[in-house]
């Protein structure tokens, strides 16, 4: 059995068959867990059934593919219902959204609108949190500083049960954020605990320093940035009425999760981006068969990718706050003139400075950033191919910008039945090649790119590089060159020693506070920070290894519980300041640097190195 084969759980469904579960059952729950998904499974309508011996069966029933309530989930044991089995199978099974659309409709990440004008009306933001806001954001932190202080070893479906219910109570509450961040958190422990290869570290770092940051900021925040700290249910889409739009490039989108589908990027004439969207489950067999259907706008016939070289006349249109067309009834869409990368409007996105395009994206991808900004993350660039370089993690395309820097290009999906990796290893043959690219920003200490899109190399028309395929005929004649694995790329940043504290709060999310508590004298990190000028993450690093380490002792010598609100608090300050900092030496990177591009078919030297003669 594998998860995805399970139907979601309620997250509250989960919380309460742990809750109901007998202090010995608890503590036989995770081996539970992990025994059940070895167990085969099958599907039968809207009822899973698990076969958890030869004799006894484990029923799923999710009505409209959501398992909503704990008698939903039955079982044929002796035990049952007080079984541990019954809790297991919630434990194992993907947590579903706490506010999932009804059945039938699309989900507002595609492209449905909602069709009460009343959604969209402001509302008044209060003055500070009411005391329940704040008691049910005091529990999702206490929550999420069990599982902090437990790290991924040791925060089982015990203590995942207890960050659903508080998750759970916080969206109660209205607390749409603050519940979803909590989701977010146990979605990774689960992958991490798994052994899922597509989880990383550092999502769950930066999943709990979200989740954390913003439980705490429910109690200190006020008017609009109360507002924000809440969150919203479902981001509503406002009225905006006529628009012109000109397709821009579409893209494939593959998640983790299984989905698939096609996203297309429009402009207005005041060049702001918009999107257009259809994503489901199906994962990159849908996205490869969706970019060729109609879009769902209107009345319009274009097919995703038609749009990504055409245009759009909108009435009625309604837009969310990150760019998202709404496709409620109201709205009108009839096809139009589209316009090259060369012409009004479009050219202009090329015309802004890439040092302002970087940080209007890095904003956008900040590890923290609002959800509701509005921000993209795309960059519009002209350059020339400069060839390849091998990295530590794979080949990317060297180019040099026009802004006066050399670019890093990497493939945005390695998905084989994407055009993505393909593409840009034969855009690798043509240095000396001049393209006008999008790509969306990957935060780093130098600049880098995931390349999107593409003129064609005989400057005629365009490229979606994951869906089209380039032919070695369209490329000029060139000596394919690869420069072997180099470092990285020098800049303000390059050699900071702020990894030394990432590298620790880092530390703490797979083990827990015992993997600091052990550490002993840091002193010679702190010392190497100041000496860097980085005296505030040498007190950051001091102050949480010492939390970490602190333990007090009552009267007669014994143990007292562990302070797990100070050590969550000294590890929230390390890891926001971490990002902080990383965000600012990303930024600093994009700075125009001095010289310029090698000669065509020349590969440019390493920073730092004279140019070849």
């Amino acid at each position: 059995m594998t998860t995805a084969q399970l139907p979601p759980v309620a997250p509250e469904v989960t919380a309460t068959l742990v809750e109901d579960l007998s202090p010995r059952l608890r503590k036989r729950l995770d081996a539970a867990v992990t025994k059940l998904g070895a167990r085969p499974a099958h599907r039968d309508g809207d009822t899973v059934t698990i076969a958890v011996d030869e004799e006894t069966d484990l029923r799923l029933h999710a009505p409209g593919g959501v398992v909503v309530s704990a008698d939903a989930i039955t079982c044929g044991c002796l035990l049952a219902p007080a079984c541990v089995h019954r809790a297991a199978a919630a434990c194992a099974a993907p947590t579903a959204d706490p506010a999932p659309e009804p059945a039938g409709q699309p989900a507002p990440a595609a492209t449905e609108s909602p069709s009460h004008a009343d959604d969209n009306a402001p509302v008044a933001a209060p003055d500070v949190a009411s005391p329940a806001e704040r008691a049910a954001a005091d529990a999702v932190w206490s929550a999420a500083a069990a599982v902090l202080e437990a790290g991924v070893d040791g925060a089982g479906a015990v203590a995942q049960a207890a960050l659903l219910r508080a998750a759970h109570t916080a969206r109660l509450q209205h607390l749409p954020r603050v519940a979803g961040a909590a989701l977010s958190v146990v979605t990774l422990l689960r992958a991490a605990r798994a052994g899922d290869p597509s989880y990383r570290t550092a999502d769950l770092v930066t999943a709990l320093a979200e989740l954390l940051g913003t439980a705490h900021r429910v109690g200190a925040a006020s008017g609009a940035e109360l507002a924000a700290v809440k969150g919203r249910a479902r981001r509503p889409y406002s009225p905006d009425g006529s628009l012109r739009l000109y397709g821009l490039f579409t893209e494939p989108v593959v998640t983790d999760s299984g989905h698939g589908g096609a996203r297309t990027w429009v402009a207005g004439p005041d060049g702001r981006l918009c999107t257009v969207g259809d994503v489901a489950p199906g994962g990159v067999g849908r996205a490869l068969g969706v970019a060729d259907r109609a879009v769902r706008l209107g009345e319009s016939a274009l097919t995703h990718r038609e749009l990504g070289r055409a245009g759009l006349s909108v009435s009625g249109a309604t837009v969310s706050p990150d760019g998202r067309l709404g496709a409620g009834k109201g709205v009108k869409a009839v096809t139009a003139r589209g316009a090259a990368w060369t012409e009004p409007p479009l050219a202009a996105l090329w015309e802004t400075p890439p040092l302002q395009q970087a940080g209007r994206a890095l904003r956008s991808t900040s590890r923290y950033a609002d959800p509701d900004g509005g921000s993209s993350d795309l960059l519009f660039l002209d350059v020339e191919l400069r060839g390849a370089v091998r990295e530590a993690s794979g080949t990317c395309l060297l180019a040099w910008c026009d802004g006066g820097f050399l670019l890093r290009l990497t493939v945005a999906d390695d998905d084989p039945a994407l055009a993505h990796r393909d593409n840009l290893m034969l855009l690798a043959t043509a240095p000396g090649t001049r393209l006008r690219i999008i790509g969306r920003l990957e935060p780093a200490l130098h600049p880098r790119l995931a390349l999107l899109a593409c003129s064609h190399p005989t400057g005629e028309g365009r490229i979606d590089l994951g869906f089209d395929r380039l032919r070695r005929a369209d490329l000029p004649v060139q000596e394919a060159r690869v420069q072997p694995a180099q470092p990285e790329p020098g800049g303000a940043g390059a050699h900071s020693p702020l990894h030394i504290l990432e590298r620790r709060v880092e530390q703490a999310v797979p083990a827990g506070r015992a993997a600091l508590g052990m550490l002993g004298d840091v002193s010679a990190e702190t010392r190497r920070l100041r000496r860097a000028g980085l005296p505030t993450a040498a007190g950051l690093l001091a102050a949480l290894c010492a939390s970490a380490a602190r333990r007090e002792r009552d009267s007669f010598g014994r143990l007292l519980p562990a302070d797990t609100d100070g050590f969550a608090s000294h590890w929230l300050s390390a890891a926001r300041y971490t990002a902080a900092v990383s965000e600012s030496l990303c930024a600093a990177a994009w700075e125009p640097t001095q010289g310029g591009p090698a000669a065509p078919g020349e590969l440019p030297p390493l920073p730092g190195r004279a140019a070849r003669p």
